[in-house]
Protein backbone atom coordinates (compact mmCIF):
# COMPACT_ATOMS: atom_id res chain seq x y z
CA UNK A 1 0.00 0.00 0.00
CA UNK A 2 1.56 3.19 -1.04
CA UNK A 3 0.77 6.40 0.64
CA UNK A 4 0.35 7.04 4.43
CA UNK A 5 -0.58 4.87 6.81
CA UNK A 6 -4.59 6.34 7.94
CA UNK A 7 -5.98 5.39 11.34
CA UNK A 8 -9.83 6.01 11.70
CA UNK A 9 -11.19 7.53 14.38
CA UNK A 10 -15.21 7.32 15.18
CA UNK A 11 -16.62 9.39 18.53
CA UNK A 12 -19.45 7.59 19.97
CA UNK A 13 -21.18 8.31 22.85
CA UNK A 14 -24.39 6.32 22.97
CA UNK A 15 -26.32 2.86 22.68
CA UNK A 16 -29.38 4.69 21.06
CA UNK A 17 -26.59 5.04 17.66
CA UNK A 18 -25.69 0.96 17.63
CA UNK A 19 -26.81 0.44 13.99
CA UNK A 20 -25.40 3.22 12.60
CA UNK A 21 -21.79 2.30 14.69
CA UNK A 22 -21.62 -0.81 13.02
CA UNK A 23 -22.21 0.65 9.55
CA UNK A 24 -19.78 3.20 10.21
CA UNK A 25 -17.16 0.34 11.28
CA UNK A 26 -18.16 -1.26 8.38
CA UNK A 27 -18.11 1.33 5.61
CA UNK A 28 -14.47 1.73 6.66
CA UNK A 29 -13.04 -1.64 6.81
CA UNK A 30 -14.73 -1.70 2.89
CA UNK A 31 -12.35 0.89 1.62
CA UNK A 32 -10.93 0.57 -1.57
CA UNK A 33 -7.66 1.79 -0.38
CA UNK A 34 -7.97 -0.11 3.39
CA UNK A 35 -7.16 2.00 6.89
CA UNK A 36 -4.65 1.10 8.79
CA UNK A 37 -6.48 0.67 11.76
CA UNK A 38 -9.97 1.88 13.03
CA UNK A 39 -10.46 3.51 16.78
CA UNK A 40 -13.78 3.47 18.52
CA UNK A 41 -13.41 6.43 20.93
CA UNK A 42 -16.50 5.64 23.70
CA UNK A 43 -17.03 9.02 25.49
CA UNK A 44 -17.89 8.09 29.20
CA UNK A 45 -20.71 5.55 28.67
CA UNK A 46 -19.64 2.25 30.35
CA UNK A 47 -21.89 0.14 28.63
CA UNK A 48 -21.44 1.13 25.50
CA UNK A 49 -17.54 0.50 25.78
CA UNK A 50 -18.02 -2.95 27.27
CA UNK A 51 -20.58 -3.19 24.47
CA UNK A 52 -18.05 -2.21 21.97
CA UNK A 53 -15.75 -4.33 23.33
CA UNK A 54 -17.27 -7.63 23.05
CA UNK A 55 -18.61 -6.62 19.44
CA UNK A 56 -15.00 -5.92 18.04
CA UNK A 57 -13.16 -8.05 20.56
CA UNK A 58 -11.54 -10.77 17.38
CA UNK A 59 -12.16 -7.85 14.69
CA UNK A 60 -8.64 -6.96 13.55
CA UNK A 61 -7.83 -3.76 12.85
CA UNK A 62 -10.64 -2.23 15.30
CA UNK A 63 -9.44 -0.93 18.88
CA UNK A 64 -12.01 0.09 21.43
CA UNK A 65 -10.77 3.07 23.73
CA UNK A 66 -12.55 5.10 26.65
CA UNK A 67 -12.51 8.86 25.68
CA UNK A 68 -9.14 9.70 28.11
CA UNK A 69 -10.11 13.38 28.47
CA UNK A 70 -13.43 15.69 29.68
CA UNK A 71 -16.68 14.56 28.30
CA UNK A 72 -16.77 16.12 24.73
CA UNK A 73 -16.58 15.11 21.03
CA UNK A 74 -12.95 16.87 21.26
CA UNK A 75 -11.42 15.09 24.29
CA UNK A 76 -12.76 12.00 22.53
CA UNK A 77 -10.65 12.71 19.38
CA UNK A 78 -7.92 13.86 20.88
CA UNK A 79 -7.50 10.24 22.88
CA UNK A 80 -8.02 9.12 19.37
CA UNK A 81 -5.47 11.02 17.75
CA UNK A 82 -2.73 9.84 20.83
CA UNK A 83 -3.47 6.34 20.08
CA UNK A 84 -3.29 6.49 16.40
CA UNK A 85 -0.14 4.90 14.84
CA UNK A 86 -0.77 5.96 11.38
CA UNK A 87 0.87 9.09 9.47
CA UNK A 88 -2.51 10.07 9.17
CA UNK A 89 -5.48 10.67 11.29
CA UNK A 90 -9.01 10.58 9.96
CA UNK A 91 -12.35 11.10 11.30
CA UNK A 92 -15.43 10.03 10.40
CA UNK A 93 -19.00 10.73 12.65
CA UNK A 94 -20.84 7.92 14.36
CA UNK A 95 -24.37 8.09 12.46
CA UNK A 96 -22.60 8.21 8.60
CA UNK A 97 -20.79 5.83 6.64
CA UNK A 98 -17.68 6.53 3.80
CA UNK A 99 -17.87 5.57 0.09
CA UNK A 100 -15.37 3.29 -1.00
CA UNK A 101 -13.20 5.27 -1.70
CA UNK A 102 -13.20 8.08 0.53
CA UNK A 103 -9.57 7.61 2.45
CA UNK A 104 -8.21 6.87 -1.48
CA UNK A 105 -8.89 10.57 -2.07
CA UNK A 106 -7.79 11.67 1.26
CA UNK A 107 -4.19 9.72 0.44
CA UNK A 108 -3.63 10.71 -3.23
CA UNK A 109 -3.81 14.68 -1.43
CA UNK A 110 -1.29 13.39 0.76
CA UNK A 111 1.72 13.04 -1.84
CA UNK A 112 2.18 17.31 -1.78
CA UNK A 113 4.03 17.39 1.46
CA UNK A 114 2.19 20.39 2.14
CA UNK A 115 -0.54 19.21 2.66
CA UNK A 116 -1.45 19.29 6.45
CA UNK A 117 -5.41 18.24 6.30
CA UNK A 118 -7.89 17.34 3.64
CA UNK A 119 -11.56 16.85 4.03
CA UNK A 120 -14.46 16.27 1.93
CA UNK A 121 -17.93 16.25 0.97
CA UNK A 122 -21.10 15.12 3.24
CA UNK A 123 -24.22 14.78 1.72
CA UNK A 124 -27.58 14.63 4.08
CA UNK A 125 -29.59 11.52 4.68
CA UNK A 126 -33.09 12.66 5.69
CA UNK A 127 -34.93 10.91 8.33
CA UNK A 128 -38.19 11.78 6.40
CA UNK A 129 -36.91 10.45 3.15
CA UNK A 130 -36.24 13.78 1.79
CA UNK A 131 -35.19 17.43 1.94
CA UNK A 132 -38.07 19.74 3.89
CA UNK A 133 -39.17 22.13 1.49
CA UNK A 134 -38.00 24.81 3.65
CA UNK A 135 -34.82 23.75 4.76
CA UNK A 136 -31.89 26.26 2.67
CA UNK A 137 -29.14 24.14 1.04
CA UNK A 138 -26.77 26.86 2.38
CA UNK A 139 -27.55 25.67 5.74
CA UNK A 140 -26.89 22.17 5.39
CA UNK A 141 -24.18 22.96 8.21
CA UNK A 142 -26.90 22.59 10.60
CA UNK A 143 -26.63 19.21 9.93
CA UNK A 144 -23.57 18.65 9.90
CA UNK A 145 -23.61 18.54 5.98
CA UNK A 146 -21.42 20.45 3.09
CA UNK A 147 -23.48 23.20 2.48
CA UNK A 148 -24.19 24.85 -0.89
CA UNK A 149 -21.38 27.81 -1.27
CA UNK A 150 -18.39 25.54 -0.91
CA UNK A 151 -16.25 25.89 -3.89
CA UNK A 152 -16.52 22.07 -5.76
CA UNK A 153 -13.46 19.88 -7.03
CA UNK A 154 -10.29 19.56 -4.85
CA UNK A 155 -9.57 23.28 -3.02
CA UNK A 156 -7.53 25.01 -0.78
CA UNK A 157 -10.02 25.95 2.07
CA UNK A 158 -9.46 28.11 5.45
CA UNK A 159 -10.97 25.14 7.54
CA UNK A 160 -12.45 21.39 7.04
CA UNK A 161 -15.51 19.90 8.74
CA UNK A 162 -14.72 17.69 11.55
CA UNK A 163 -17.39 14.85 10.32
CA UNK A 164 -15.35 14.45 7.55
CA UNK A 165 -11.38 15.26 8.11
CA UNK A 166 -8.18 14.14 8.04
CA UNK A 167 -5.00 15.92 9.57
CA UNK A 168 -1.64 14.85 9.01
CA UNK A 169 0.25 14.18 12.47
CA UNK A 170 2.52 16.65 12.18
CA UNK A 171 -0.50 19.25 11.96
CA UNK A 172 -1.10 17.83 15.38
CA UNK A 173 2.63 18.32 16.95
CA UNK A 174 2.61 21.84 15.56
CA UNK A 175 -0.60 23.22 16.80
CA UNK A 176 -1.96 20.58 19.43
CA UNK A 177 -4.53 18.98 19.64
CA UNK A 178 -8.74 19.89 19.46
CA UNK A 179 -9.67 22.77 22.18
CA UNK A 180 -11.90 21.09 25.19
CA UNK A 181 -14.72 22.96 25.93
CA UNK A 182 -15.72 24.25 22.62
CA UNK A 183 -17.12 20.92 20.77
CA UNK A 184 -20.17 18.94 21.37
CA UNK A 185 -20.76 17.34 24.65
CA UNK A 186 -23.08 14.74 24.31
CA UNK A 187 -26.61 16.08 24.36
CA UNK A 188 -25.58 19.82 25.59
CA UNK A 189 -26.70 22.60 23.16
CA UNK A 190 -24.98 21.82 19.43
CA UNK A 191 -22.23 24.09 19.86
CA UNK A 192 -19.23 23.47 17.31
CA UNK A 193 -16.63 25.34 15.62
CA UNK A 194 -13.71 23.63 17.19
CA UNK A 195 -12.08 22.15 13.76
CA UNK A 196 -12.19 25.44 12.68
CA UNK A 197 -10.19 27.09 15.61
CA UNK A 198 -7.63 23.74 15.20
CA UNK A 199 -7.22 24.82 11.26
CA UNK A 200 -6.94 28.30 12.31
CA UNK A 201 -4.09 27.71 15.10
CA UNK A 202 -2.69 25.23 12.57
CA UNK A 203 -2.33 28.03 9.83
CA UNK A 204 -0.93 30.25 12.41
CA UNK A 205 1.70 27.46 13.49
CA UNK A 206 2.59 26.62 10.25
CA UNK A 207 2.18 29.48 7.62
CA UNK A 208 3.09 27.31 4.99
CA UNK A 209 0.55 24.74 5.18
CA UNK A 210 -1.98 23.54 2.68
CA UNK A 211 -5.30 22.56 3.74
CA UNK A 212 -7.87 21.19 1.07
CA UNK A 213 -11.28 19.88 0.97
CA UNK A 214 -12.00 16.89 -1.63
CA UNK A 215 -15.22 16.70 -2.86
CA UNK A 216 -14.89 12.97 -4.03
CA UNK A 217 -14.60 12.34 -0.66
CA UNK A 218 -18.04 11.42 0.33
CA UNK A 219 -19.57 10.53 3.47
CA UNK A 220 -23.53 9.95 4.03
CA UNK A 221 -24.80 11.78 7.20
CA UNK A 222 -27.82 10.40 8.78
CA UNK A 223 -30.39 13.65 9.67
CA UNK A 224 -32.69 12.58 12.35
CA UNK A 225 -36.16 13.26 12.35
CA UNK A 226 -35.85 15.80 15.67
CA UNK A 227 -33.13 17.83 13.29
CA UNK A 228 -35.55 18.27 10.32
CA UNK A 229 -37.49 21.04 12.16
CA UNK A 230 -36.95 24.43 12.39
CA UNK A 231 -36.76 24.39 16.31
CA UNK A 232 -33.39 22.62 15.65
CA UNK A 233 -32.82 24.37 12.94
CA UNK A 234 -32.95 28.38 15.08
CA UNK A 235 -31.35 26.08 18.56
CA UNK A 236 -28.27 25.19 16.22
CA UNK A 237 -27.90 28.57 14.41
CA UNK A 238 -27.47 30.34 18.23
CA UNK A 239 -25.39 27.82 18.62
CA UNK A 240 -22.88 28.33 15.89
CA UNK A 241 -22.95 31.96 16.33
CA UNK A 242 -22.07 31.54 20.35
CA UNK A 243 -18.90 28.82 18.82
CA UNK A 244 -18.26 31.70 16.42
CA UNK A 245 -17.56 34.06 19.15
CA UNK A 246 -15.23 31.81 20.99
CA UNK A 247 -12.86 31.24 17.86
CA UNK A 248 -12.52 34.52 17.32
CA UNK A 249 -11.86 35.25 20.81
CA UNK A 250 -9.43 32.76 20.26
CA UNK A 251 -8.02 33.23 16.65
CA UNK A 252 -8.93 37.19 16.46
CA UNK A 253 -12.12 38.49 14.65
CA UNK A 254 -10.01 38.43 11.04
CA UNK A 255 -9.69 35.08 10.39
CA UNK A 256 -12.29 34.07 12.78
CA UNK A 257 -14.94 35.48 10.45
CA UNK A 258 -13.19 35.51 7.16
CA UNK A 259 -14.85 33.00 5.48
CA UNK A 260 -18.28 33.83 7.26
CA UNK A 261 -18.36 37.29 5.91
CA UNK A 262 -18.08 36.02 2.36
CA UNK A 263 -20.90 33.49 2.89
CA UNK A 264 -23.18 36.25 4.41
CA UNK A 265 -22.22 38.57 1.55
CA UNK A 266 -22.42 36.70 -1.70
CA UNK A 267 -23.93 33.14 -0.74
CA UNK A 268 -27.15 33.67 1.42
CA UNK A 269 -28.15 36.77 -0.30
CA UNK A 270 -28.05 34.21 -3.55
CA UNK A 271 -29.68 32.01 -1.76
CA UNK A 272 -32.90 34.64 -0.76
CA UNK A 273 -33.00 35.29 -4.24
CA UNK A 274 -33.80 32.11 -5.35
CA UNK A 275 -36.28 31.39 -2.50
CA UNK A 276 -38.18 34.46 -3.81
CA UNK A 277 -37.68 33.32 -7.77
CA UNK A 278 -39.41 29.91 -6.38
CA UNK A 279 -42.17 32.08 -5.18
CA UNK A 280 -42.84 33.66 -8.32
CA UNK A 281 -42.39 30.34 -9.97
CA UNK A 282 -45.07 29.20 -7.75
CA UNK A 283 -42.46 25.90 -6.57
CA UNK A 284 -43.08 24.57 -3.42
CA UNK A 285 -40.60 26.41 0.11
CA UNK A 286 -39.43 29.15 -1.73
CA UNK A 287 -40.36 31.76 0.88
CA UNK A 288 -39.59 28.87 3.09
CA UNK A 289 -35.88 28.73 2.18
CA UNK A 290 -35.74 32.74 2.15
CA UNK A 291 -36.99 32.98 5.46
CA UNK A 292 -35.55 30.21 7.08
CA UNK A 293 -32.19 32.01 5.58
CA UNK A 294 -33.03 35.40 7.18
CA UNK A 295 -34.18 33.41 10.36
CA UNK A 296 -30.96 31.39 10.80
CA UNK A 297 -28.42 34.75 10.22
CA UNK A 298 -30.14 36.55 12.93
CA UNK A 299 -30.24 34.26 14.93
CA UNK A 300 -26.62 33.22 14.54
CA UNK A 301 -25.79 37.40 14.64
CA UNK A 302 -27.89 36.99 18.52
CA UNK A 303 -25.53 34.29 19.57
CA UNK A 304 -22.87 35.88 18.64
CA UNK A 305 -23.20 38.60 19.89
CA UNK A 306 -24.23 36.65 23.62
CA UNK A 307 -21.08 34.52 23.25
CA UNK A 308 -18.66 37.80 22.60
CA UNK A 309 -20.42 39.67 25.46
CA UNK A 310 -20.10 36.43 27.82
CA UNK A 311 -16.13 36.07 26.76
CA UNK A 312 -15.41 39.89 27.12
CA UNK A 313 -16.80 39.24 30.97
CA UNK A 314 -14.53 36.49 31.37
CA UNK A 315 -16.39 33.42 30.75
CA UNK A 316 -15.17 30.22 31.36
CA UNK A 317 -12.08 28.53 29.60
CA UNK A 318 -11.58 26.07 27.27
CA UNK A 319 -7.70 24.66 26.77
CA UNK A 320 -5.81 23.26 23.89
CA UNK A 321 -3.72 20.06 24.86
CA UNK A 322 -0.56 19.07 23.91
CA UNK A 323 -0.95 15.59 22.53
CA UNK A 324 1.88 12.42 23.70
CA UNK A 325 3.35 9.84 21.53
CA UNK A 326 1.21 7.02 19.91
CA UNK A 327 1.92 3.97 22.38
CA UNK A 328 0.08 0.23 22.29
CA UNK A 329 -3.65 0.85 24.02
CA UNK A 330 -5.41 -2.43 24.97
CA UNK A 331 -9.53 -2.05 24.13
CA UNK A 332 -11.52 0.04 26.90
CA UNK A 333 -7.91 1.90 28.86
CA UNK A 334 -7.48 5.25 28.75
CA UNK A 335 -4.52 6.96 26.84
CA UNK A 336 -2.03 8.17 28.80
CA UNK A 337 -1.51 11.70 27.89
CA UNK A 338 -4.81 12.78 25.68
CA UNK A 339 -5.87 15.59 27.75
CA UNK A 340 -2.98 17.02 28.51
CA UNK A 341 -3.80 20.73 29.25
CA UNK A 342 -2.52 23.06 27.59
CA UNK A 343 -2.94 27.11 27.08
CA UNK A 344 -6.08 28.32 28.30
CA UNK A 345 -8.21 30.89 26.29
CA UNK A 346 -10.99 32.69 28.12
CA UNK A 347 -14.35 31.63 26.47
CA UNK A 348 -18.07 30.88 26.87
CA UNK A 349 -18.14 27.11 27.40
CA UNK A 350 -20.38 24.59 25.82
CA UNK A 351 -20.61 22.05 23.43
CA UNK A 352 -21.06 21.66 19.92
CA UNK A 353 -21.21 19.17 16.94
CA UNK A 354 -20.12 20.43 13.01
CA UNK A 355 -19.24 23.71 11.36
CA UNK A 356 -20.53 26.11 9.89
CA UNK A 357 -18.96 28.14 7.14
Amino acid sequence: MSGPGISVVICAYTEDRWEDILAAVSSVRAQSRPALETLLVVDHNQALLDRLGKEYKEAGGVRVLANAGPRGLSAGRNTGIAAARGEVVAFLDDDAVAERDWLLHFAEAYADPRVLAVGGRTEPVWASGRRPDWFPEEFDWVVGCTYRGLPRGRVRVRNVLGGNASFRRSAFDAAGGFATGIGRDGDKRPLGCEETELCIRLSRARPDAVLLIDDRAVIHHRVPEAREHFRYFRTRTYAEGLSKALVARSVGADKGLESERRYATRVLPAGVARGLRDVLLARPGGAGRAGAIVAGVLTAAGGYVVGSVRARRGGTTFSVPGLSVPGPSAPGLSVPGADAAGPRVPAEGAALEGAGP
